[in-house]
């Protein structure tokens, strides 16, 4: 036991005493007797990421790399999500499943294995718990990610730490990031639709516009994600962990995708959001804007067949800034709001995109994706 007690003082509390014991008592009867005690407490030692039971120094996330191999710390659980079951090549079944840890440095994904994504499965791991860990480091699917398999460490912590998500600002979200962790005020709420899938399934897709103080974005979330958008409301600030942003094929703007690999959670802290309005003088074909001025033309609503066979509307305005003056397509129900409008009349035109029409002249087209405000 003394042996055992040598090893064990050095490894800096990554394991509990009674499960480091039996896993050198596991060792022990895996070496068929080929080893003693303390070699079999070593060997343990070093599948818990201690090369030389000597280093008993926990790291931060902060430190994680790509390069660090074998990396033992103490972190928070963030968010958690589905266990998934998958085939191996030899026909058995396998179970894996991913968390997001953080301590006071940074934040990291964990993929769990077999019977440690069991524990997902059965909802032993929660949102808040503190765990002891130890694993190997690799690139995974969306950035770095520690794999804790059978021989690793995932146990619970009595120590209570500080944990920081790492958020990116919207300014600064490119086409093709991924692991995109955000904080944000909602400014819109689509309604949820259905479509089939290729495999002949239904899926579910909704839309919600977001916003920081430097800028907006739209987010799609797919399949369950979209059921959460019931449980939203504009102007409340959430935290998405884990989205990945793709250029819209359409208008190729850079938007959120949010789907089972993500999460979407309410949050008390207050996110600041203003709009940004652009002088009509300033509007370029192939754009997205949001202008604010007076109604100065009205024009009449139009119905029209689509190539479907369904019916569609739309009307025009003019709206005029200390800048200039733009003509502004308004399609579907947008278009019944020419009978509300009067010259004169204060109105915002939120996310309308341009394009040039008639004689080469920039105009806004307001569709489902625009909000239109009238003061």
């Amino acid at each position: 036991m003394d042996e055992i007690n040598e090893v064990y003082d050095k490894l800096g509390g990554i394991i509990s005493k009674d499960d480091f014991t039996r896993k050198v008592e596991e060792k022990v009867e895996q070496m068929s007797g080929l080893c003693d005690t303390k070699t079999a407490a070593m060997l343990v030692a070093h599948d818990l990421g201690v090369s030389d039971a000597g280093d008993n120094q926990l790291q931060k996330i902060s430190g994680i790399t790509a390069n660090s191999g074998n990396v033992k710390f103490i972190a928070k659980v963030m968010s958690v999500f589905p266990a998934k079951e998958f085939n191996r090549n030899d026909g058995t079944i396998g179970r894996v499943a991913n968390i997001m840890v953080a301590d006071e440095t940074g934040s990291v994904r964990l993929t769990l294995w077999d019977d440690r994504a069991d524990l997902v499965k059965t909802g032993e791991i929660e949102v808040g718990q503190t765990y002891q860990i130890a694993g190997y480091v690799k690139e995974g699917y969306s950035g770095v990610e520690v794999n804790i398999g059978n021989n690793g460490v995932f146990c619970q912590s009595d120590e209570n730490i500080e944990a920081r998500i790492d958020s990116k600002q919207i300014k600064d979200i490119q086409n093709g990031m991924g692991d995109l962790n955000i904080r944000a005020r909602i400014l819109d709420i689509s309604d949820i639709r259905t479509f089939n899938k290729k495999d002949g399934s239904t899926g579910k897709v909704a839309n919600i516009l977001i916003g920081d103080e430097t800028g907006k974005i739209r987010v799609t979330l797919w399949d369950e994600m979209a059921d959460l958008t019931t449980e939203l409301e504009i102007d409340n600030s959430v935290e998405i962990i884990n989205g990945y942003a793709r250029e819209n094929n359409f208008n190729q703007q850079v938007e959120m995708q949010v789907g089972n690999r993500s999460t979407i959670s309410k949050i008390e802290d207050e996110v600041e959001f203003k709009e940004d309005f652009t002088s009509i003088s300033d509007i370029i074909p192939g754009e997205s804007y949001s202008i604010s001025g007076q109604v100065s033309g009205l024009g009449e609503m139009r119905e029209f067949n689509r190539d479907d066979g369904t019916v569609n509307m739309v009307s025009n305005i003019y709206v005029s800034d200390d800048t200039g003056r733009i003509r502004i397509a308004l399609w579907g129900d947008h278009a019944l709001l020419v009978d509300q409008l009067d010259i004169d009349m204060a109105v915002e035109i939120i996310d309308a995109f341009s394009k040039s029409g008639f004689n080469d002249e920039i105009e806004l087209s307001a569709g489902n994706r625009t909000k239109i405000n009238i003061r």
